[in-house]
């Protein structure tokens, strides 16, 4: 039976791992546990070679009747003709290989969830290593911004929240503590682990690492996306479905013209060549060209409106769908919070511009140039003041670190020009009383 990781205290799933939580491993075990459990890398699917990309261009019917037609044109002596549909199939192809080759490319740059770094506990010091380093028994230290590199139990916490949009959909960060869970625990209300390939939204903790490559919750879905097969399109059955017909039909041309000829006592080879050149001419050979070309154009509007297609005859399928169902966050939206309305007791004021940019304003009754409001200033420091997120402007672009929400509100108050590293200055922050459901505010001093 597999161990239950979340059920267990943070002292049993040390013992289980036969390491220690105040000391972490030593080097020659982690060294030796490193041969045992292998690396902690996401096996990736075999890539398809440039070659084979190509070949599945020419998986059709259609093109393999079109490449019949070829070879009976060449055996006639219509090499004129046989050139003119080989270069249309060739020219097909590479339009289509073109495209894919392009879209793997540039799916390769977006699965980079892994994190490269993490910091670990070994021999009692923390040590920043490469992530794929990490072992099952390693002490990870988590800091806010840290992507986890590995699924790990809790055993300490100060006010962590984590980011799970990635793993579960959850768009807001998820708070965490060190108590135990029941056996029947779904994986999203797990609050004493930690996952890889999610991230620290804000606080710090440390944990024991239980899992790592494609034994994690996110190796799992990697093995069941390997796993998957892919199906025909319905585009490609009905070319499959007409390359059938034509088959068919031109069989039945050969077949009737060939006939009709032994009554008429035309000579069997002349007979043979006529049934042949009309079964040749019978085959549309521009079919595939135009189908591909409507494809690329469908492709080309895509990627203006920022949708990546890897496989051409999907677009087809896409332009098909009534209901799609889909996680929202990240997939439907950029999971970047904006706040909208400021109420102090005086005013409504609307507050304009997308996610996490500076562009827009503060309008006040239709009015964009509000006159020094003493209230909203205080509002505006006081969002800043209470807030353990971080921004940082880096050549007109922010940089982000922390809660969705917290950002949100720094973003609102740098539209005003004021930062938290400039209102720290003026007012160091010396204690606080982090937000809790019962007190339900966040009290700085």
């Amino acid at each position: 039976m597999e161990y239950v990781w979340h059920m267990e205290l943070p002292q049993a799933v040390a013992e289980h791992l036969k390491a220690e939580l105040s000391l972490g491993l030593t080097e020659s075990e982690a060294q030796d546990r490193l041969q045992k459990f292998g690396p902690n890398l996401l096996i990736k699917q075999k890539k398809l070679s440039p070659f084979v990309i190509f070949l599945q261009q020419l998986n059709s019917l259609v093109i393999w009747v079109l490449l019949g037609a070829v070879i009976v044109s060449f055996l006639m002596g219509e090499k004129g003709d046989a050139i003119a549909i080989l270069s249309i199939v060739i020219l097909n192809a590479f339009i289509g290989f073109f495209l894919e080759y392009r879209a793997d490319r540039a799916m390769l740059a977006l699965q980079q969830m892994a994190a490269p770094k993490a910091t670990v506990f070994r021999e009692g010091h923390a040590k920043m290593i490469s992530a794929s380093e990490i072992v099952p028994g390693d002490i990870l230290i988590l800091e806010s911004g840290d992507v986890i590199a590995a699924d790990a139990r809790l055993f300490d916490v100060s006010s962590l929240k984590a980011n799970e949009a990635s793993l579960t959909g959850e768009s807001l960060p998820i708070e965490k503590n060190i108590q135990s869970c029941s056996l029947e625990t779904p994986l999203a209300d797990r609050k004493n682990m930690v996952f890889m390939g999610t991230s620290v939204a804000t606080g710090t903790a440390k944990a024991i690492v239980v899992a790592t490559g494609m034994k994690t919750e996110m190796g799992h879905i990697a093995t069941m996306l390997g796993e998957a097969t892919r199906a025909e399109t319905p585009l490609q059955k009905r070319l499959d479905q007409v390359g059938s017909r034509l088959l068919w039909i031109c069989l039945a041309i050969v077949i009737l013209v060939f006939v009709l000829g032994l009554f008429r006592h035309i000579s069997l080879f002349l007979l043979f060549m006529s049934s042949i050149s009309l079964a040749v001419a019978a085959i549309p050979e521009g079919l595939p060209a135009v189908v591909t070309v409507a494809l690329a154009l469908g492709v080309s509007r895509m990627v203006k409106r920022s949708v990546l297609v890897r496989r051409l005859s999907a677009v087809e399928t896409m332009g098909c769908l009534q209901v799609i169902c889909t996680d929202k966050t990240g997939t439907l939206t950029v999971g970047e919070m904006t706040a909208r309305k400021l109420i102090t007791s005086e005013s409504v004021y609307s507050i304009y511009g997308e996610g996490y940019h500076l562009s827009g304003d503060f309008i006040r009754q239709g009015n964009t140039n509000i006159v020094e409001d003493k209230l909203l200033s205080q509002m505006l420091q006081a969002m800043v003041a209470c807030n353990n997120a971080d921004i940082t402007q880096e050549n007109e672009q922010l940089s982000v670190v922390g809660d969705p929400t917290e950002i949100a509100l720094l973003v609102a108050a740098a539209k005003k020009d004021i930062w938290r590293n400039k209102l720290e200055l003026e007012f160091p922050r010396v204690k606080e009383l982090p937000f809790s459901s019962e007190r339900k505010r966040m009290t700085v001093v």
